[in-house]
């Protein structure tokens, strides 16, 4: 790595401390201007296996920046990934506790659930089809450790791409029976339409997101396993939301998943 010998532990606590004591702090980058995006899926990964050296088990594998407008606003010309813990699991029917959380903010995506292991660096769309069992509707709140949310692609990228909890429909459809490019979502805040999108939004198909990452995941001995969770990427923009808020997202032919803040 191109740090200092002894950083990345330093970053890597300085990064838990911040979500386990619920408070921003400012960016990795601005003491270490020098990181780059290699270093920081370093960081990432070793930020993980200190979770999992605590009891945390990975279920699978989340993509960010997967819309092709947000990559240009940002001047980058392809997506990150981060991990999935048991953990970050939370349930339509348990209300997400707001103190246990930063500046949360909610965006609707499609999960997948692989139903065989998948490694390789020339997998296609069509092999992860081949591979999931099964689609659902899901929402992910992310909730970055950062000052107001601002990062750059290494900062977020090193602090798991700002990942916090998720939740899964309680439907779950055979991935052969929709097409996943022209699924539409609405998502409601407190009854109100906060943002609209297709899945078509998750660089071009959702599918071809995950192949993305399993490739990238290749480069490193790493790919997907039987039974892994997968958040393809957002369908819209992110929404932020406060104790006392309902989100729901309704998906065509996916049906809806709903969450509760208290």
């Amino acid at each position: 790595m191109a740090l200092v010998k002894g950083a990345d532990l330093e970053i890597i606590d300085y990064l838990l401390q911040a979500e386990k004591e619920r408070k921003e702090v400012v960016k990795v980058t601005d003491k270490h201007p020098d990181l780059t995006v290699e270093d920081a899926y370093k960081l990432q990964k070793r930020l993980i296996e200190q979770k999992m050296s605590e009891g945390s088990k990975r279920v699978g594998v989340k993509l960010g920046l997967t819309s092709k407008a947000k990559q240009q606003m940002m001047g980058i010309d392809e997506a990150i990934y981060g991990y999935l813990l048991h953990d970050m699991l939370a349930f339509e029917w348990e209300p997400l506790q707001y103190e246990t959380l930063i500046h949360p903010k909610v965006e609707p995506e499609i999960a997948f659930l692989i139903g065989e292991d998948l490694q390789g660096t020339n997998v296609t769309a069509d092999d992860v089809l081949k591979a999931t069992k099964y689609v659902a509707p899901a929402l992910e709140v992310i909730d970055s450790r950062y000052l107001n949310f601002k990062f750059t692609l290494p900062d977020v990228i090193a602090d798991n791409c700002s990942s916090s909890k998720f939740l899964l429909g309680s439907k779950w459809i055979d991935v052969k029976n929709i097409d996943l490019a022209n699924v539409g979502m609405v998502m409601s805040k407190n009854g109100k339409i906060a943002t609209t999108g297709t899945g078509a939004a998750v660089l071009g198909h959702p599918a071809e997101a995950i192949a993305w990452a399993v490739n990238k995941l290749g480069l490193q001995n790493e790919g997907l396993k039987k039974g892994d969770i997968v958040l393809s990427g957002a369908l819209s923009e992110a929404i932020a939301f406060k104790s006392g808020d309902s989100i729901i997202a309704q998906f065509d032919d996916l049906g809806s998943v709903a969450m509760f803040c208290e």
